[in-house]
Parts: structure tokens; sequence; C-alpha cells
């Protein structure tokens, strides 16, 4: 029984770790064209592009994304200058990453990687795209709408539940944008921002219960 998290209770964790195993797309990982690192708060997607870099996926990876509210003051220079970096650190060549530091959302993130990509005289069939582990499912449902010809598979930090919150450091945070990610899966095919995606009814009910219990800071206006 957990009784280790002061900031949510035993069922509000039952009810975001549904979300959270939604999230993922659980693909099986295989050899890609190109990988595309998503920048974000969490520098653990360079991390995680770095390790499948040396495993042998892919040879050539594009880091993308400029600043958001939340990434300015911990990426001052832009999420995909600071990831490049990282992964460099952790033995990346330097010529085999791509940078793309203008994205202010996942649609840019992939319709500006693409450009990139297609400027160096590349273009994939198969690419791999690396992500927040919560942020896996819209990432796929966002660059199969803009990307339709592609062979999409997902990868993030294979971390636990409650790792990720440890790391993070702020359960209220994390709840936060679990509901406002899947809030994102649920709307955005109706905007044209992303192919339609089932919702498990069980999914769907603990998403509308941290709702109620106010984890709404990541929502997005209807």
């Amino acid at each position: 029984m957990r009784n280790d998290h002061q900031g949510i209770t035993e069922n509000q964790w039952h009810q975001a770790k549904l979300i959270w195993d939604y999230h993922q797309m659980q693909h099986e990982l295989r050899p890609v064209d190109v990988a595309i690192g998503l920048g974000s708060h969490d520098l653990g997607v360079a991390t995680r592009s770095a390790e499948l870099y040396r495993a042998g996926l892919f040879q050539t990876l594009v880091f993308t994304g400029g600043n958001s509210p939340t990434t300015a003051k911990v990426f001052p220079r832009g999420e995909a200058v600071h990831f490049r970096e990282h992964a460099i650190d952790l033995g990346v060549p330097a010529d085999a990453i791509l940078l793309e530091p203008h994205a202010a959302n996942t649609g840019q993130n992939i319709t500006l990687s693409r450009e990139v990509l297609a400027a160096s005289g590349i273009h994939p069939t198969t690419v791999l795209l690396v992500s927040k582990p919560y942020m896996e499912r819209r990432s796929f449902a966002t660059a199969r709408k803009l990307w339709p010809d592609i062979e999409f598979l997902c990868a993030s930090e294979p971390l636990e539940f409650d790792d990720y919150l440890k790391s993070i450091g702020d359960e209220k945070l994390v709840l936060d944008m679990l509901a406002g990610d899947l809030q994102r899966v649920i709307e955005y095919p109706k905007l044209g921002f992303a192919i339609e995606q089932e919702v498990p009814e069980d999914v769907h009910a603990a998403y509308e219960s941290l709702i109620r219990s106010g984890f709404t800071s990541r929502l997005i206006s209807s």
C-alpha cells in the first residue's frame, strides 16, 4: 500500500496511474530512419534519445523546440539547444544531430522537424518520436495527422510512475500535466490537430475525477 505521497490522495494516485499508462504507446522499438526528440521541460528526452542512438536504432537525430513559459528559465537558450548539448555530453556525435530551435508546440515540432530533415536531403519513411512519458500518445496522434505517410514509433524514458513523480518533485504539477495532455488527446482531433483515438471508459472517468479535484492548471480553454 502506498503511503509516501503527501501531495495527492491514494485514489488520485490510482486515477493518475490509469492515465499515465494510457498515454504510453508501448511500441516495440526497432531501427528507424530518423528520431525526433521533442522539446519540453524534461531533459530525460535527450537522455533517452542518446541511449537509443548508442543502441543503434537510428543515425540521425533531430532535437526540436524553442522556449515556453515553463522552460525559459531552465533552458534559456531553447529546449533543442540544451537537449543537443546534453546528448553530445552523453556520446552522440554532433554531426548526427540536426537542430530545430523554433517550435512552440507539438504540431510545429513535427512540421518544422520535417522541414529541417528535407533541407538536409533526408526523407524518412520511419520515424521514432522521443518524448516525455505522458506525451507519447499525443505526439503520435499529432504526427500521424500532419505526416500521414510516415510510420511512427514512440519512446520515452522507461520510468515507473512513482519514479517519474519523484524526478519532477511536484506531484500536483504532474497530475495537472497528465490531465492536460489527455484533454488534448480528446479535443485536438475535433480541431484538426490530431487523429482520433479511443479513450477507454475507465481512463475517461479518471480524467473527469481529477478535473473535479482541481488538477486543471494545464487545461486548454474550451
